[in-house]
Order: structure tokens, then C-alpha cells, then sequence
């Protein structure tokens, strides 16, 4: 069992940064690719960015590529999420989640999900 917390939300201004974190325990992250969502009111939980287990490989959402960077430090069972250049519209709740698949995009094949932490972009 794997449980994941996220951390770094908050209340940012249009055009600034945000770095929010996820950190493991129960089990080693190494084991797993691991991936970032977003969830904002009244819409579906969105797939934002992935890296593989040894973190040599991203995908990114095409609304985030070039604005948003996901790495990962095994060794401290934690990955993170780096976000500049943010709008109003990446308003939402974000979350992590593990999964035994080698990298993945789809929400339903990820097996453990932190409980999310909010970011807010005021225009």
C-alpha cells in the first residue's frame, strides 16, 4: 500500500509560480511512474503530467508543455511539480497518483491517489 500527500498549494497571482510536492510512504516510489491531475468545479479530474520510475521520461498535457515540469527524487520518495507561467485556468485541485504501469496518461490506470492540495490563480 502506497499512501501519497501532496503539498506547495496556494494562492498565486497570473504569470507567477507555484512548486507543489508529493511525498510517499508505506512503499517506495522507485517502483512506480506517477502522475499529476487536476481537478477544477464541475469538471472531470484531467490528466496535467507523468514520469516514468527512473524519471528519464515526461509526457505533459498540451495545455501545460512548456510551462509546467514534473521531475522526481526517489531517494527522498517524493516528485514534484513545478509550475510557472500560470493562468486563471490552472485553477484546480491537483493531485498525485502512482502507478505500476510503466507511464501513463489514463486516470483509471493509476492505483494510489493523494487527497490533493488546491491551487488558486487570481487574474
Amino acid at each position: 500500500q502506497v499512501q501519497l500527500v501532496e503539498s506547495g498549494g496556494g494562492l498565486v497571482q497570473a504569470g507567477g509560480s507555484l512548486r507543489v510536492s508529493c511525498t510517499a510512504s508505506g512503499r517506495t516510489l522507485s517502483s512506480y511512474a506517477m502522475g499529476w491531475f487536476r481537478q477544477a468545479p464541475g469538471k472531470e479530474r484531467e490528466f496535467v503530467a507523468a514520469i516514468s520510475w527512473h524519471g528519464k521520461n515526461t509526457y505533459y498535457a498540451p495545455s501545460v508543455k512548456g510551462r509546467f515540469a514534473v521531475s522526481r527524487d526517489n531517494a527522498k520518495n517524493t516528485v514534484y511539480l513545478q509550475m510557472n507561467s500560470l493562468k486563471p485556468e490552472d485553477t484546480a485541485v491537483y493531485y498525485c497518483a502512482a502507478s505500476s504501469r510503466v507511464i501513463v496518461t489514463n486516470k483509471y490506470e493509476y492505483d494510489y491517489w493523494g487527497q490533493g492540495t488546491q491551487v488558486t490563480v487570481s487574474s
